[in-house]
Protein backbone atom coordinates (compact mmCIF):
# COMPACT_ATOMS: atom_id res chain seq x y z
CA UNK A 1 0.00 0.00 0.00
CA UNK A 2 1.47 3.52 -1.15
CA UNK A 3 -1.62 6.10 -0.99
CA UNK A 4 -3.61 6.15 1.84
CA UNK A 5 -6.33 8.31 1.91
CA UNK A 6 -7.64 10.17 5.27
CA UNK A 7 -11.18 11.70 5.91
CA UNK A 8 -11.88 13.83 8.58
CA UNK A 9 -14.86 14.87 10.34
CA UNK A 10 -16.19 18.05 12.38
CA UNK A 11 -12.79 18.63 13.56
CA UNK A 12 -10.00 18.68 10.47
CA UNK A 13 -7.33 16.81 10.86
CA UNK A 14 -4.21 19.42 11.09
CA UNK A 15 -1.73 16.91 8.79
CA UNK A 16 1.32 18.92 8.09
CA UNK A 17 1.91 17.96 4.39
CA UNK A 18 -2.08 19.03 3.00
CA UNK A 19 -1.02 22.51 1.90
CA UNK A 20 1.55 21.03 -0.27
CA UNK A 21 0.49 18.75 -3.50
CA UNK A 22 -2.53 19.74 -5.30
CA UNK A 23 -6.15 19.37 -5.23
CA UNK A 24 -8.25 17.42 -7.59
CA UNK A 25 -12.36 16.64 -7.92
CA UNK A 26 -13.16 13.86 -9.61
CA UNK A 27 -16.47 13.59 -11.18
CA UNK A 28 -18.06 10.45 -10.41
CA UNK A 29 -21.47 8.85 -11.61
CA UNK A 30 -23.02 9.71 -8.04
CA UNK A 31 -22.08 13.44 -8.38
CA UNK A 32 -19.62 15.76 -6.66
CA UNK A 33 -17.36 14.93 -3.51
CA UNK A 34 -18.40 17.17 -0.92
CA UNK A 35 -14.78 19.13 -1.33
CA UNK A 36 -11.47 18.85 -3.83
CA UNK A 37 -9.03 16.10 -2.48
CA UNK A 38 -6.10 17.57 -1.60
CA UNK A 39 -2.89 15.23 -2.68
CA UNK A 40 0.47 15.38 -1.40
CA UNK A 41 3.57 13.46 0.30
CA UNK A 42 3.81 12.45 3.45
CA UNK A 43 6.76 10.39 4.55
CA UNK A 44 7.00 7.05 2.56
CA UNK A 45 3.62 7.30 1.49
CA UNK A 46 0.83 9.47 -0.96
CA UNK A 47 -2.22 10.79 0.89
CA UNK A 48 -5.33 12.17 -0.54
CA UNK A 49 -6.93 14.32 1.93
CA UNK A 50 -10.67 14.97 2.20
CA UNK A 51 -13.21 16.90 4.10
CA UNK A 52 -16.25 14.45 4.81
CA UNK A 53 -18.44 17.68 5.52
CA UNK A 54 -17.11 19.79 2.91
CA UNK A 55 -15.63 23.79 3.69
CA UNK A 56 -17.55 25.17 6.38
CA UNK A 57 -19.22 22.39 7.34
CA UNK A 58 -21.41 22.37 4.79
CA UNK A 59 -23.26 19.17 4.73
CA UNK A 60 -24.74 17.48 8.01
CA UNK A 61 -24.17 13.71 8.70
CA UNK A 62 -27.14 12.99 6.48
CA UNK A 63 -26.35 15.35 3.64
CA UNK A 64 -23.22 14.37 2.77
CA UNK A 65 -22.82 11.94 -0.77
CA UNK A 66 -21.12 9.42 1.06
CA UNK A 67 -21.04 7.57 -2.54
CA UNK A 68 -19.23 10.28 -4.54
CA UNK A 69 -16.92 10.58 -1.78
CA UNK A 70 -15.73 6.96 -1.23
CA UNK A 71 -15.98 6.84 -4.96
CA UNK A 72 -13.97 9.97 -6.19
CA UNK A 73 -11.12 8.18 -3.56
CA UNK A 74 -10.89 5.05 -5.57
CA UNK A 75 -10.55 6.86 -8.44
CA UNK A 76 -7.95 8.51 -7.36
CA UNK A 77 -6.38 5.68 -6.56
CA UNK A 78 -6.60 5.24 -3.05
CA UNK A 79 -5.60 1.45 -1.65
CA UNK A 80 -7.02 2.30 1.94
CA UNK A 81 -8.57 4.55 4.10
CA UNK A 82 -7.93 6.09 7.45
CA UNK A 83 -11.59 8.22 9.05
CA UNK A 84 -11.86 10.20 11.19
CA UNK A 85 -14.77 11.08 13.86
CA UNK A 86 -15.40 12.84 16.92
CA UNK A 87 -17.99 10.76 18.62
CA UNK A 88 -19.19 10.76 22.12
CA UNK A 89 -18.16 8.61 24.95
CA UNK A 90 -21.32 6.21 26.22
CA UNK A 91 -18.66 3.68 28.13
CA UNK A 92 -17.99 5.12 31.54
CA UNK A 93 -13.79 4.66 30.77
CA UNK A 94 -13.87 6.36 27.26
CA UNK A 95 -13.82 10.13 28.74
CA UNK A 96 -13.20 13.27 26.52
CA UNK A 97 -9.61 13.05 24.44
CA UNK A 98 -9.64 9.43 24.56
CA UNK A 99 -8.84 8.01 21.04
CA UNK A 100 -10.44 4.71 20.18
CA UNK A 101 -10.36 2.27 17.58
CA UNK A 102 -13.30 0.44 17.10
CA UNK A 103 -13.88 -3.21 15.83
CA UNK A 104 -17.61 -3.50 15.01
CA UNK A 105 -20.58 -0.71 13.85
CA UNK A 106 -24.13 -0.92 14.39
CA UNK A 107 -26.40 1.12 11.67
CA UNK A 108 -29.29 3.18 13.13
CA UNK A 109 -29.25 5.55 10.23
CA UNK A 110 -31.77 4.99 7.51
CA UNK A 111 -32.57 7.33 4.06
CA UNK A 112 -29.06 7.61 3.13
CA UNK A 113 -27.84 6.02 -0.41
CA UNK A 114 -25.91 3.24 1.16
CA UNK A 115 -25.18 1.40 -1.98
CA UNK A 116 -23.49 2.00 -5.06
CA UNK A 117 -26.47 -0.42 -7.39
CA UNK A 118 -23.19 -1.88 -9.07
CA UNK A 119 -24.44 -4.53 -11.43
CA UNK A 120 -24.70 -8.48 -9.98
CA UNK A 121 -24.72 -9.46 -6.35
CA UNK A 122 -23.52 -7.23 -3.94
CA UNK A 123 -24.16 -9.13 -0.76
CA UNK A 124 -20.25 -8.19 0.61
CA UNK A 125 -18.88 -9.39 3.79
CA UNK A 126 -18.98 -7.29 6.36
CA UNK A 127 -18.76 -9.40 9.56
CA UNK A 128 -15.41 -7.27 10.24
CA UNK A 129 -16.02 -3.63 9.38
CA UNK A 130 -13.27 -2.28 9.88
CA UNK A 131 -9.72 -3.51 8.68
CA UNK A 132 -7.55 -5.41 10.59
CA UNK A 133 -4.41 -4.83 8.88
CA UNK A 134 -5.14 -0.82 9.22
CA UNK A 135 -5.94 -1.09 12.89
CA UNK A 136 -2.77 -2.64 13.86
CA UNK A 137 -0.64 -0.28 11.68
CA UNK A 138 -2.30 2.38 13.58
CA UNK A 139 -1.51 0.85 16.50
CA UNK A 140 1.85 0.18 16.24
CA UNK A 141 2.21 4.34 15.03
CA UNK A 142 0.49 5.07 18.60
CA UNK A 143 3.10 2.99 20.10
CA UNK A 144 5.51 4.64 18.50
CA UNK A 145 4.23 7.85 19.30
CA UNK A 146 3.45 7.34 22.56
CA UNK A 147 -0.30 7.59 22.66
CA UNK A 148 -2.89 5.61 24.22
CA UNK A 149 -5.71 4.18 22.02
CA UNK A 150 -8.16 1.93 23.05
CA UNK A 151 -8.48 -1.06 20.47
CA UNK A 152 -11.81 -2.25 20.28
CA UNK A 153 -15.65 -1.39 20.86
CA UNK A 154 -18.61 -0.95 18.87
CA UNK A 155 -19.56 2.14 16.83
CA UNK A 156 -23.19 3.40 16.85
CA UNK A 157 -24.16 5.15 13.99
CA UNK A 158 -27.03 7.62 14.69
CA UNK A 159 -29.10 9.74 11.67
CA UNK A 160 -27.99 13.00 13.36
CA UNK A 161 -27.65 15.89 13.19
CA UNK A 162 -29.78 16.51 16.02
CA UNK A 163 -27.41 14.62 19.22
CA UNK A 164 -29.10 11.79 21.07
CA UNK A 165 -31.65 11.84 23.93
CA UNK A 166 -30.40 9.92 27.07
CA UNK A 167 -32.86 6.95 26.51
CA UNK A 168 -31.58 6.33 22.78
CA UNK A 169 -27.53 6.13 24.40
CA UNK A 170 -28.80 3.43 27.31
CA UNK A 171 -30.56 1.94 24.56
CA UNK A 172 -27.02 1.89 22.35
CA UNK A 173 -25.22 0.98 25.74
CA UNK A 174 -28.00 -2.11 26.19
CA UNK A 175 -27.08 -2.92 22.68
CA UNK A 176 -23.20 -3.21 23.15
CA UNK A 177 -21.97 0.67 21.65
CA UNK A 178 -19.11 1.99 23.42
CA UNK A 179 -19.28 5.06 21.25
CA UNK A 180 -21.90 7.17 19.21
CA UNK A 181 -21.66 9.25 16.46
CA UNK A 182 -23.52 9.74 12.92
CA UNK A 183 -21.07 9.48 9.82
CA UNK A 184 -19.07 5.75 9.73
CA UNK A 185 -22.33 4.60 7.98
CA UNK A 186 -22.86 4.32 4.97
CA UNK A 187 -19.48 5.06 4.21
CA UNK A 188 -17.55 2.02 5.70
CA UNK A 189 -20.28 -0.19 3.84
CA UNK A 190 -19.73 1.25 0.59
CA UNK A 191 -15.74 1.50 0.56
CA UNK A 192 -16.34 -2.42 1.25
CA UNK A 193 -18.26 -2.79 -1.92
CA UNK A 194 -15.22 -1.26 -3.80
CA UNK A 195 -12.76 -3.66 -2.14
CA UNK A 196 -11.18 -0.31 0.15
CA UNK A 197 -9.74 -1.27 3.21
CA UNK A 198 -11.37 1.09 5.74
CA UNK A 199 -10.40 1.63 9.11
CA UNK A 200 -12.13 4.31 11.75
CA UNK A 201 -10.15 6.36 13.84
CA UNK A 202 -12.09 7.84 16.87
CA UNK A 203 -11.54 10.72 18.91
CA UNK A 204 -14.36 11.43 21.94
CA UNK A 205 -14.92 14.64 22.20
CA UNK A 206 -18.14 14.60 25.12
CA UNK A 207 -19.98 12.67 26.81
CA UNK A 208 -23.11 11.04 25.00
CA UNK A 209 -26.33 11.91 26.32
CA UNK A 210 -27.49 11.23 29.96
CA UNK A 211 -23.94 10.39 30.60
CA UNK A 212 -22.10 14.27 31.35
CA UNK A 213 -22.43 17.67 30.35
CA UNK A 214 -22.03 18.26 27.11
CA UNK A 215 -20.84 21.76 26.36
CA UNK A 216 -19.81 23.13 23.11
CA UNK A 217 -16.61 24.88 24.03
CA UNK A 218 -15.22 22.12 25.66
CA UNK A 219 -16.32 19.68 22.48
CA UNK A 220 -14.63 22.72 20.29
CA UNK A 221 -11.52 22.48 22.42
CA UNK A 222 -11.02 18.83 23.09
CA UNK A 223 -11.60 17.97 19.22
CA UNK A 224 -8.79 20.85 18.09
CA UNK A 225 -6.20 19.19 20.93
CA UNK A 226 -7.30 15.67 20.02
CA UNK A 227 -6.99 16.08 16.50
CA UNK A 228 -3.67 17.26 16.73
CA UNK A 229 -3.17 13.88 18.41
CA UNK A 230 -4.47 11.99 15.13
CA UNK A 231 -2.65 13.86 12.99
CA UNK A 232 0.81 12.84 15.14
CA UNK A 233 -0.02 9.44 14.95
CA UNK A 234 -1.20 9.34 11.15
CA UNK A 235 2.28 11.06 10.55
CA UNK A 236 3.91 8.84 12.58
CA UNK A 237 2.51 5.76 10.34
CA UNK A 238 3.24 7.45 7.48
CA UNK A 239 6.56 7.65 7.62
CA UNK A 240 6.91 3.75 8.82
CA UNK A 241 5.28 3.06 5.84
CA UNK A 242 2.63 0.18 5.45
CA UNK A 243 4.80 -2.23 6.89
CA UNK A 244 5.20 -0.26 10.03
Amino acid sequence: MRRIAVIGGSAPVPLSGSAQGKSETPSTPYGDPSAPIHCFRSGAMDVLSLSRHGPGHRYTPHQINYRANVWALRELGAEGVIATFTVGGISAALTPGTLVLPDQVIDYTWGRAHTFDLPGERHVEFSDPFDEGLRRWLAAGAGHSGLEVVLGGTYGATQGPRLETAAEIDRLDGEGCSVVGMTAMPEAALARELDLPYVALCLVVNPAAGRGAIDREDWAQVGERGMRQVAALIERCLELGPGG
